[in-house]
């Protein structure tokens, strides 16, 4: 049975930072597509960014400033490191495996506030 288990959100002032973790288990970890996907109320679930098995990485334009994803494959856990956080990056952010099946995390709460 895969498992996503998010960790590491929280309530930040604006222009602070946040790392997200996200712990995997039941799958070849370091074989899997790992990405972050973000979802603010009343507004569709997005990606944010990618990490594919290589290590290549790949991000939303308008976060790759901001924002680094990357993974540890030796820990089973992939990592959001997010800087100079804004009121609009407030959503639930989701960890995502891809491992011929799609699987996803509970989500943890990321609130910016001005």
């Amino acid at each position: 049975q895969v498992q996503l288990v998010e960790s590491g959100g929280g309530l930040v002032q604006s222009g602070g930072s946040l790392r997200l973790s996200c712990v995997a288990s039941g799958l070849p970890f370091s074989n899997a597509l790992m990405s972050w996907y973000r979802q603010a109320p009343g507004q569709e679930r997005e990606l944010v960014a990618a990490i594919f098995s290589t290590g290549s990485t790949k991000l939303t334009d308008a976060l790759k400033d901001r924002f680094t994803i990357s993974r540890d494959n030796a820990k089973n856990t992939l990592f959001l490191q997010m800087n100079s956080l804004k009121p609009e990056d407030t959503a639930v952010y989701y960890c995502n495996a891809v491992y011929g099946s799609p699987y996803w995390g509970q989500g943890t709460q990321v609130t910016v506030s001005p």
